[in-house]
């Protein structure tokens, strides 16, 4: 049985539709990096899906509850300089990008599954009145990610991160494979750091 967490009406959204729900069932992906931290890559819907996998040994509520924090970004993910809420679950989401490239950002509906083993937190792009760009940043109208929690045991868990790798603006396409491997290391690393500092706490 599945249970379902914010799915609110969107009011005064729209949706923009990038799904990566599906990629579950997807094989075709293309190693960029083996070991403690998986990352591959493959084309869904004619964009470029990156997906970093680990193990942590957390269990799986922890983790969840820190992925669900999307107000604290900032304090997790060193790439988030702010976040706003503009709806119960939609936010915008403000990134720096190294020199010399101009910020993102992207403004997301997010909704959170919990089946027996597995807890899957997805994200797709909504456009919304809010939603004020920074004249010098970038939106990433077809930003798209994924979480996916699975139970290996009480205090181990696999996570999955898979997202939409295209960065648009000034960003160099020849770049773009170095990118979501930087990418797929942070994500996954400060997310362990994060619970490591909650645990320790």
């Amino acid at each position: 049985m599945i249970q379902k967490i914010f799915t609110l009406p969107l009011l005064i959204s729209l949706p923009l539709g990038l799904d990566l729900r599906p990629i579950q069932s997807i094989r075709n992906w293309e190693t960029l990096q083996s070991g403690k931290i998986n990352i591959e890559w493959t084309t869904y819907r004619g964009f470029p899906i990156s997906k970093a996998e680990t193990i942590l040994h957390y269990p799986i509520n922890e983790i969840a509850i820190v992925i669900n924090d999307i107000e604290h970004y900032p304090s997790i993910f060193k790439r988030v300089t702010a976040t706003k809420q503009l709806e119960p679950n939609i936010i915008q989401i403000i990134l720096k990008m190294p020199f010399p490239f101009d910020g993102r950002d992207y403004i997301i509906k997010y909704d959170l599954e919990k089946f027996e083993n597995t807890w899957v937190f997805s994200f797709h792009s909504v456009e919304h009145s809010d939603g004020l760009l920074n004249p010098k940043h970038v939106r990433l109208h077809n930003a798209a990610g994924i979480w996916i929690l699975t139970k290996e045991a009480i205090d181990k868990t696999k996570v999955t991160y898979a997202w939409n790798g295209e960065l648009l603006g000034n960003f160099p396409d020849f770049a773009l494979y170095r990118a979501w491997i930087t990418q797929g290391n942070e994500i996954l690393y400060w997310l362990g750091d994060a619970l490591s500092k909650k645990n320790n706490s």
